[in-house]
């Protein structure tokens, strides 16, 4: 469940944020911001989750960089 909720949430999390600054750079820094503070907290402690984590991230960044050049255009 933990593992699913990992490869999707930070992929979200990056469109959002794109979407609300305008700037895929933006929202991918606010999304590594909160995923950092998970991590000092403790909710994450798997390998394998923090790869998820990351993982979806660039998912994330490559698809809101798409979407803000087609925005732009």
């Amino acid at each position: 469940m933990w593992f699913i909720l990992a490869l999707i949430v930070p992929a979200l999390l990056v469109i959002l944020f794109t979407r609300v600054t305008y700037n895929h750079y933006v929202g991918t820094l606010l999304t590594v911001a909160l995923l950092v503070a998970s991590y000092v907290k403790g909710y994450t402690d798997e390998l394998y989750e923090i790869v998820a984590d990351i993982a979806s991230l660039i998912v994330g960044f490559l698809y809101s960089k798409r979407m803000v050049e087609r925005l732009k255009k």
